[in-house]
């Protein structure tokens, strides 16, 4: 089965357009308010990763269970796994940076505050961009093995690369998660320096899982309405779906227990991080409808098999839970960074701009081979799949 994608003019067009919206709205923000451009440059950045980094654990699962029903799909997330490349460049700037976001990166300040004092030895710059420089070279190094031996086994067939993709992604599986982890923990947790949660970068790794998950369904949908992927029907429908309610209820969970003790404890030190966001001002309502958007509506609307199989209301939900992982980091991020709400052009225009970055470099890999991955073994599993 041989089809290779080719970008259209107006494609490449729309999401040059877009990159162009991104620059001039960073730049915007940068000459209002370098915290706030950083800000969101820190934002979209974490946003992309969580994404390919996540498509990177889909394939990697795919492989390790030796799932049938995703076979023919798995040239998207490694397409979006083609985008770390990108966001390594991307994530070096924020070394730049670090001053306007973390507190922790001011010695004087470190000098006499005692918690950032004992926190030193592994918050600290040097320390704090060798880990950068490890997380991506981990993430990239596993992108090109299993992206050179899932084209390798178009070529050969058999099963001796399959059973090497299945060998590499049991280790990798294990990678992603340490490494994602405490990526989360030196970018966003340690903006409140003061505040720490065990909880937290488990949230943030599931929500990564959980929306890469949204984003290649969503791909996928799209393609075929061009008229790739003929074979997909409402089964691999209800199994991406599946895996969206999956994460969703997952995801939810964290999200509730981290709220649940830290608030029923009320130790001053903690709930510090809780109380601007849930009863701030201008934050409540984001704080609220990222619970809303991330669990409610795909828990409700995807538990019935007709929504979830359904082509044209996943078109209509899926976007809403794209937004609903904005505006997760978004209430993450920007409390303890810019310190006011400021939801506007700048963050708007920035995602936009990261979203046509997105799209560039996603589709580009897509069309660098087969669509479909010929020889793997479970191929016409996929192709006749029926639950």
């Amino acid at each position: 089965m041989e089809e290779r994608i080719k970008l259209s003019r107006i494609y490449i067009i729309i999401s040059l357009i877009m990159v162009v919206i991104g620059i001039a709205a960073l730049v915007t923000a940068f000459m209002g308010d370098p915290v706030r451009g950083w800000a969101n440059l820190l934002l979209n950045n974490v946003y992309f990763v969580s994404l390919a980094a996540g498509a990177l654990l889909f394939v990697s699962i795919q492989r390790v269970t030796h799932s049938g029903w995703s076979a023919g799909f798995l040239r998207v997330p490694e397409a979006m796994a083609g985008y770390l490349p990108v966001a390594a460049v991307l994530f070096l700037v924020m070394i730049f940076g670090a001053h306007s976001l973390y507190h922790w990166s001011h010695t004087h300040e470190v000098a006499h505050d005692p918690l950032l004092a004992h926190k030193a030895p592994y918050l600290n710059l040097p320390f704090w961009a060798i880990r950068m420089v490890l997380y991506f070279a981990l993430w990239i190094l596993m992108f090109v093995i299993i992206r050179r031996l899932s084209l390798k086994e178009d070529k050969t067939g058999g099963l001796d690369i399959f059973r090497k993709l299945e060998h590499r992604s049991k280790v990798f599986i294990f990678i992603v998660i340490i490494t994602f982890t405490f990526a989360m923990i030196d970018w966003v947790m340690s903006i409140d320096a003061h505040w720490y949660s065990t909880i937290f970068a488990i949230r943030n790794f599931v929500a990564a899982f959980h929306h890469a998950a949204i984003v290649i369904t969503f791909i996928v949908l799209l393609m075929n309405m061009r008229g790739h992927f003929p074979f997909l029907n409402k089964s691999h429908l209800g199994d991406f779906s599946r895996y969206i309610f999956m994460l969703c209820i997952i995801w939810g969970f964290f999200w509730f227990a981290d709220f649940m003790l830290i608030w029923y404890a009320i130790i001053p030190e903690e709930t510090a991080y809780f109380l601007p966001r849930a009863r701030g001002e201008g934050w409540r309502f984001f704080f609220f409808a990222n619970i809303a958007i991330n669990w409610f509506i795909p828990f409700v609307l995807l538990m019935p098999k007709a929504t979830a199989r359904n082509r044209t209301f996943l078109k209509i939900v899926i976007p809403i839970l794209i937004v609903g992982q904005f505006i997760d980091l978004y209430v993450q991020i920007f409390p303890g960074t810019v310190g006011e709400q400021v939801l506007g052009f700048q963050e708007v225009g920035s995602f936009v701009g990261f979203v046509g970055l997105f799209m560039l470099v996603t589709g580009w890999v897509l069309s660098r081979a087969n669509l479909y991955p010929s020889s793997h073994p479970y191929l016409d599993e996929c192709k006749n799949h029926h639950t």
